[in-house]
C-alpha cells in the first residue's frame, strides 16, 4: 500500500481508532498532536462531544454559531492559552484500531456541524463530509460489515460508493 493519504495536515487533524462496536454505538479513542494520552470514547455521543470540545479548546476551526449555557464562562486566561505540541504527526500516524482507522481533518464548524476530509488508513482512501453525520455514516460503513443491515430506499453515504479523491488510485 502506498499511503499516500497519510497525513494529518493540520493542527487539528485527529487520529480516531475505532475499536468496537456495540449496540450501534462506535467504541474507541482519538489521538491528536496535543497531549500524548489517548481520549477514549464508550459512545458516539462522547465521541463527538470530546471532539468538539477538542476543537473548541484550540480555537479551530472556529464555529460560524456558539452554544448557549447556564454555566459559568471559560476564564479568559484558560480560553486564551496556546497549546503545546507533545506527538508529532509520524507518532500519530502510528495508531490504529482494531475494526478501523481515520483520519479525520474537520476544516470548518458552518450550520452547527462539521464539515472536512476523512481517511480511511486501512485503504488509503480520502473523501469529504458535508456534515457530522455523514462523517458517522462513512465510518459505519467500514466498521460494520457492508450488506448486514437492511436496504433503505435513500443511498447512505458509504465508502464503496463514494468517487476517490484524483491522486488517490
Amino acid at each position: 500500500m502506498d499511503k499516500s493519504q497519510w497525513y494529518i495536515g493540520t493542527k487539528n487533524g485527529v487520529v480516531l481508532c475505532i475499536d468496537q462496536v456495540e449496540k450501534k454505538q462506535l467504541k474507541g479513542r482519538f489521538y491528536h498532536r496535543y497531549q500524548v494520552e489517548a481520549n477514549t470514547f464508550c459512545n458516539t455521543e462522547q465521541m463527538l462531544f470530546e471532539l468538539e470540545m477538542f476543537y473548541d479548546s484550540i480555537r479551530f476551526p472556529y464555529p460560524s454559531t456558539t452554544g448557549r449555557t447556564f454555566l459559568n464562562p471559560v476564564k479568559e486566561k484558560e480560553k486564551n492559552q496556546e497549546k503545546v505540541e507533545k506527538m508529532s504527526d509520524q507518532d500519530l500516524l502510528k495508531k490504529h484500531g482494531e475494526l478501523g482507522t481515520f483520519i479525520v481533518r474537520v476544516q470548518h464548524r458552518q450550520n452547527s456541524s462539521w464539515q472536512g476530509r476523512i481517511t480511511w488508513m486501512e485503504e488509503d482512501q480520502t473523501v469529504c463530509f458535508r456534515s457530522i453525520w455523514e462523517m458517522l455514516k462513512l465510518i459505519a460503513s467500514v466498521v460494520e460489515l457492508p450488506g448486514t443491515e437492511k436496504e433503505t430506499e435513500e443511498k447512505e453515504p458509504s465508502w464503496f460508493d463514494m468517487p476517490k479523491e484524483a491522486g488517490t488510485e
